[in-house]
């Protein structure tokens, strides 16, 4: 532990590097690093350099802040450091209405969620006003002060990493930023605000309560699955990435509900899966979007478009962005053997521990939230199969995609080192689960077994009679089967084949506007889910035979949360700033008279609460 003499004068600055603080300081500078390899290609396109370079380093220094101060005054200041100058990343194109718009819907967000965390801190100093988490850990929280602090703190900490229905910024804040503080803000901020949950939640906050595990469950399924649904909704190839991260987000909430439903209970190994399967997402979820944001990036500096039904065929013109997006898709839609499949695997196997819960409403919901994590996982397999498919496979869709040149080497050199990054973490996942062992040995006083002594690189979570997985296996196999299946088709069947023209539906004109779009792909998800969760209403214009007028197809989807939670509010601020602002025309003695009047109600609040 390190005290310096700056900060408030009785407490000064502490920082700290324990097991868990470690582990986060690895999955920020990594991912910073990797995002300054990139940003040496990038930012030779980005007309706004002098806007990023002097907050980009600013930005990295509050994250890794963050991670490191040992007391809550130090956590805050870091905090806001961090805000602002992401936010000043986020404003770097702020001539853009759109953008101004997600400066301030973003710096809004950001700001209530310090209120709320310094209420957390304070209802976690007490009366002693002690500051230190050293304090914070001995001191006694009643269960009602640990459930008001789990509030403040899932609206503090959540709203910076995106749990609904806090995650309105995600969607405007990312495609403002350039694409690689936009890989930073989705791939490391946001776990430094999952960093901060576990601090508080399983360090300082004492045992948990069995019905806190309930609360985090209900906002992390629902937040997966809205999250994913949107991105499902979504042609805006960043707008769509921000969306996925609010879905791997909630699978990281859930993964942390269980763990503190066992932690309440007395089940320590398997909290401690729960918490592995946790931090294991965290660092996968790291890797994978980081990659996906550098891949929108690229396809943003070669067509100057981020609609993905403007692009089309990439993968003959970037043929390595391709490649490498396509190793991120496979890995974000937890398809073995990469390393988004292992951390979900991990995940369920935890559910599966849920029928031994005492509780009847853990026992109920358990297996409820692992349907909805099913259903989240299938959809987003859909909804990277439609991204993958519409942006770089077909023909092109526009002149900018039929021109589109491959990037620079320092952008593929960053996405190619996180692609191999995915497919090493899941084909040897046992060494990065023991990796985790101190952390969870740190906060459960309980860690799997070890990984690494079991034969041929396998993982055994619980025991062998339950269940196990081999990635590396797994990735031989495919690759086997794979290769064995291509040399045989073109050994002895290319040879029999009779080329002709692809049949054409009747339709002999090649026009790539009767290709799929990706509206056309999210159609059926949207009929089912969409007139529930979204109000999404289709418009059809078909002009009678004998009727030039070209037919029309329009879906009109409507974001409910906004709507119901956030308008209101816009509108309750404003009208209380339209009648407020009267004030500053006063006289003198008026305002004296109000400063006497707000003086009198002071004394008055202060004599009663005595």
């Amino acid at each position: 532990m390190l005290a310096l003499p700056i900060g408030l004068p009785w407490l000064g600055s502490h920082f700290r590097l324990d097991a868990l603080a470690a582990f986060f300081i690895v999955v920020v500078n990594l991912g910073s690093t990797l995002s300054a390899l990139y940003a040496l290609g990038y930012g030779r396109h980005e007309h706004a350099r002098h806007r990023v370079l002097p907050f980009f380093p600013a930005f990295l220094s509050g994250m890794n802040l963050v991670i490191l101060a040992d007391d809550a005054f130090t956590f805050l200041i870091s905090w806001e450091f961090m805000s602002l100058a992401s936010w000043a990343l986020v404003m770097a194109h702020h001539r853009d209405a759109d953008n101004r718009k997600a400066g301030y819907v973003y710096i809004v967000m950001a700001s209530t969620g310090s209120l709320a965390l310094l209420l957390a801190f304070g209802l976690l100093a007490g009366f002693a006003g002690d500051y230190s988490f050293a304090a914070m850990r001995l001191s006694a929280h009643s269960p009602f002060m640990a459930g008001l602090t789990l509030v403040l703190l899932l609206l503090g900490a959540g709203s910076k990493a995106g749990l609904v229905p806090l995650h309105v910024w995600l969607p405007l804040a990312h495609p403002a930023a350039p694409s690689h503080v936009s890989a930073l803000m989705s791939g490391v901020m946001t776990k430094v605000a999952v960093y901060g949950f576990i601090r508080v939640v399983f360090d300082l906050l004492g045992m948990p309560t069995w019905w806190s595990g309930i609360v985090v469950l209900i906002i992390g399924s629902g937040s997966a699955v809205l999250g994913i649904l949107q991105a499902l909704m979504e042609s805006d190839l960043k707008r769509l990435l921000a969306y996925s991260t609010i879905e791997n987000i909630g699978m990281i909430f859930v993964s942390l509900g269980l763990a503190l439903a066992f932690k309440a209970n007395g089940m320590e190994l398997a909290a401690a899966l729960a918490l592995t399967a946790a931090l294991f997402h965290v660092l996968n979820h790291s890797f994978f979007k980081s990659l996906l944001f550098f891949g929108a990036g690229a396809v943003l500096t070669a067509t100057g478009e981020r609609n993905i039904d403007k692009l089309g065929g990439l993968i003959h013109r970037m043929p390595v962005t391709s490649v490498v997006f396509l190793v991120g898709c496979v890995a974000i839609s937890a398809l073995p053997p990469f390393n988004g499949f292992v951390s979900e695997w991990l995940a369920f196997q935890a559910m599966l521990q849920s029928p031994i819960l005492p509780q009847w409403g853990l026992k109920i919901l358990v297996p409820a939230v692992g349907g909805m994590l099913a259903l989240s996982a299938a959809l987003a397999a859909a909804c990277f199969v439609k991204t993958f498919g519409v942006t770089f496979l077909g023909r092109p869709r526009t002149i900018v995609a039929e021109k589109a040149v491959e990037v620079d080497r320092f952008s593929l050199a960053a996405m190619c080192v996180l692609a191999a990054l995915c497919l090493l973490a899941g084909i040897l996942p046992g060494i990065v689960i023991d990796a985790l062992a101190p952390v969870t040995l740190s906060l459960i006083g309980e860690q799997m077994p070890v990984q690494t002594d079991i034969p041929w690189l396998s993982i055994m979570p619980i025991a062998e009679s339950r269940s196990t997985y081999n990635g590396l296996l797994v990735f031989l196999f495919t690759l086997f089967s794979a290769s064995s299946t291509a040399y045989l088709i073109h050994r002895f069947a290319s040879r029999a084949l009779r080329r002709a023209p692809a049949w054409d539906c009747g339709f002999p004109e090649i026009n790539p506007a009767t290709q799929y779009t990706a509206g056309s792909f999210a159609q059926p998800v949207r009929r089912v889910f969409g007139t529930v969760v979204f109000r999404a209403r289709e418009r059809v214009d078909m002009p009678p035979p004998g009727d030039l007028r070209p037919a029309r197809f329009a879906v009109e989807a409507r974001d409910l949360i906004w709507e119901g939670l956030y308008q209101p509010i816009v509108g309750v601020v404003g009208f209380t700033a339209e009648k407020l602002n009267h004030l500053q025309f006063l006289t003198i003695r008026r305002y004296l008279s109000l400063v006497f009047l707000a003086l009198v109600f002071l004394l008055l609040v202060l004599a009663l609460w005595s």
